[in-house]
């Protein structure tokens, strides 16, 4: 019996080893390929850091690179040509250097850093396509059925109460306690309502855009944008009349469907959506700047017996 005990302990041990040894460390990474990211690779100079590629690299450049450990350079290389990978290490405490290799067409860049905690793997893959990723392509959506679309969300509060089945799948939202607002000085765009229709990919905004003026606003009906973080996505389509009156207010309907790249957006509806439009109407005259050049060079003091 105890030595079934024993056979058994020393299996669960040999087990929890092998989880342990199974774990990802810093010293292994992956990483995807783009040609527009620095990619920093910590090297130590008594160990080997091994940068691979999906398949064969076609041309390497660097500064303060060696390939064979006798000319000066603050990191020597190897790569044998037509191979997958390179290996580097760092020759001189608190080396740095920069290595551009080309993949694939492309030139992708790496800082390289001498440290006491290096990688000792970087294993670069080809950036997920929007298919692998689920992403997919965007729905294509005819302009008669954006009008559709943009119908459907005028007469939502109608549809929702009379024939609720036929806008269950629409998202909708609005911003009554926390407008979004965009100022532009002499005019400004409101987002009063959102519509996302999923399965055409595509978001409908109602718009109120205040004129500040006591002159039009022109702008070009068709150019509406929107803006979510760093990315900027085009309308689809547009209702609006391209004038705004003095000291007036317009309602605009725009959509826009997928992304620039023909790939889904899946926006969410809580996003901090920023609305754009190409204004055509000169603003309104800067005020000149007054200078006073008569102020007085000696201080003035108040009547004797005032504070």
């Amino acid at each position: 019996m105890k030595s079934i005990v024993n056979l058994l302990l020393l299996t669960v041990t040999a087990l929890a080893a092998n989880v342990a040894l199974a774990q990802p460390t810093k010293e292994i990474v992956k990483d995807f390929l783009d040609e527009n990211v620095l990619v920093v690779v910590p090297v130590a100079t008594n160990r080997v850091t091994t940068i691979s590629f999906p398949n064969a690299i076609t041309a390497i450049d660097g500064a303060g690179i060696t390939v064979d450990g006798k000319t000066p350079g603050q990191f020597q290389l190897a790569h044998t040509k037509g191979s997958a990978f390179i290996s580097v290490r760092a020759l001189l405490p608190k080396a740095a250097a920069n290595l551009n290799i080309r993949w694939n067409d492309r030139t992708y860049v790496f800082e390289l850093l001498e440290s006491d905690t290096p990688i000792l793997s970087l294993n670069m893959a080809a950036m997920p396509t929007p298919e692998e990723l689920g992403v997919g392509h965007a729905p294509e959506v005819s302009p008669p059925k954006l009008l559709a679309l943009l119908d459907k969300a005028k007469a939502f509060p109608l549809l929702k109460s009379q024939q609720p089945e036929s806008v269950a799948d629409v998202g909708f939202t609005t911003y009554d306690s926390k407008p979004l607002v965009s100022d532009f000085n002499d005019y400004e765009i409101q987002i009063e309502e959102t519509f996302r229709f999923n399965a055409d990919d595509t978001l409908v905004f109602r718009l109120v855009i205040t004129n500040k003026i006591d002159a039009p606003l022109i702008y070009q009906p068709d150019s509406f944008a929107l803006r979510v973080g760093n990315r900027l996505y085009p309308q689809s389509i547009s209702d609006a009349d391209g004038t705004v009156p003095p000291k007036g207010q317009s309602i605009v309907y725009f959509a826009i469907t997928g992304t620039p790249d023909g790939g889904r957006n899946e926006l969410s509806l809580k996003n901090a959506f920023t609305v754009l439009v190409t204004r055509l109407s000169p603003p309104p005259p800067v005020p000149p700047v007054v200078t006073v050049t008569n102020a007085p060079v000696h201080p003035i003091r108040s009547p004797k017996g005032q504070p």
